[in-house]
């Protein structure tokens, strides 16, 4: 749905939340769920759909059949596709998923593959007059893409993707952005590690070189293409984890002349580990399925744990101004989880700035992990979580 009439931006929530790895499943969360929660916050209005598509879902749903059934669907019940989370390709739900969410990564050729088959979905989905997003992982797991090699070819498949999004949009008018989404043990970690992958190895004076010989065009029309269709989706939690401040990273990426093409709304745990009852209750979040990446301020140091359990079998007699933020994404609404809290105000100050200019025109909220918070936290109907969150932002949105 679009919230702020000058803006025009567009705010969903991320249909991931959701268990579904077929299309059939995927489907009958749009029917059902999506469908709900347009009935409350949207009743009179269009709704933007945030749809997660694993690769079997968007196998399936490259069925001409299955296309025609899909527009259907979103027609009778006034809805739109404007983003894909092109991120998990495979399981997101149920077992275990951990590292293997960043596979594959930008050095296999599946995930190009799947990838454009993304933008070609949403190319037939989207409305005309909107841009669509699909966001994906940076690049890969950090100790995976940093194998000799491995870096080369990622670039090289990420370009090699700006040239098929060039090429749809010439053929369908359609403008389609790769969002690639900075996080904690990845090879875009924070944003200042984004900006320089985007200096180093996509906007480069070879990179265009390389961009214009496959779009067939000149060296200015080939760089002005690769900012259009390559930029950034910033997660407001992987940011707040790394102990960034919201409007330095924005003005930052901004300078570096970086498209900011999806915001996800969410927000981390906060930990003062020597407040009394902190540790024990953030073991309830030590869950099997998810990686919880940990980040400890000590003074001016960062440490950095790959999961949460690491971390809490690591610790050690915390000083009083130690504090631990942890990739866990908690309700928006949800700012005091006593004795811990979250990051929330990173998420507000956000919206603050978007206020006052515009930080991007896509908005998702995407607390995926309702099924494994802590009983204490967790809400009977997830129907109503995503409402409130909705709302929440709306309200600091429009404020």
């Amino acid at each position: 749905m679009r919230v702020g009439a000058e803006s025009g931006a567009h705010l969903t929530y991320c249909t991931n939340i959701h268990a579904g790895e077929t299309w059939p499943e995927v489907r009958s969360i749009v029917e059902r769920h999506v469908v709900a929660v347009k009935r409350r916050i949207a009743a009179a209005s269009s709704f933007g759909i945030g749809l997660r598509l694993s690769a079997l879902a968007a196998e399936g749903l490259a069925r001409p059949a299955a296309l025609d059934d899909f527009r259907k669907l979103l027609a009778d019940h006034d809805l739109y596709v404007f983003t894909i989370n092109g991120f998990p390709y495979g399981n997101f739900h149920d077992r275990r998923v951990k590292e293997a969410v960043y596979r594959p990564d930008w050095s296999e050729p599946a995930r190009l593959a799947y990838t454009d088959l993304l933008a070609d979905l949403l190319a037939d989905l989207l409305p005309s007059g909107i841009d669509g997003t699909v966001s994906t992982v940076p690049i890969g797991f950090a100790p995976r893409i940093r194998a000799p090699g491995a870096e080369v070819v990622a670039a090289a498949a990420v370009l090699a993707h700006a040239a098929h999004l060039h090429r749809l949009r010439e053929r369908t008018g359609k403008t389609i952005g790769l969002a690639l989404e900075p996080e904690p043990a990845c090879r875009l970690e924070t944003t200042r590690d984004a900006i320089d992958y985007f200096e180093r190895q996509l906007f480069t004076r070879d990179a265009i070189a390389r961009h214009a010989r496959a779009i067939g065009c000149g060296g200015s029309e080939a760089e002005s293409s690769l900012r259009r269709h390559l930029g950034l989706c910033f997660d407001t939690c992987h940011a707040a984890v790394q102990f960034e401040d919201p409007i330095e990273s924005i003005e930052q990426i901004e300078r570096a002349g970086i498209r900011i093409l999806k915001v996800q709304l969410t927000a981390g745990l906060r930990v003062k580990p020597s407040a009394e009852g902190a540790i024990p209750t953030l073991r309830a979040f030590a869950d099997d399925v998810y990686l919880h990446q940990v980040v400890i301020r000590r003074g001016e140091h960062l440490d950095h744990c790959l999961d949460l359990p690491e971390a809490l079998d690591a610790l050690r007699r915390p000083e009083p101004d130690d504090e631990w933020r942890v990739h866990f994404h908690v309700p928006l609404f949800l700012e005091a989880l006593s004795p811990l809290s979250g990051t929330q105000s990173f998420v507000e100050s956000l919206l603050r700035r978007h206020r006052q200019r515009t930080v991007s025109h896509h908005f998702e909220v995407e607390t995926y992990t309702w099924e494994v918070l802590p009983e204490s936290h967790r809400l009977d109907d997830v129907i109503s979580g995503i409402e409130r969150e909705l709302r929440w932002v709306m309200e600091r949105m429009t404020a």
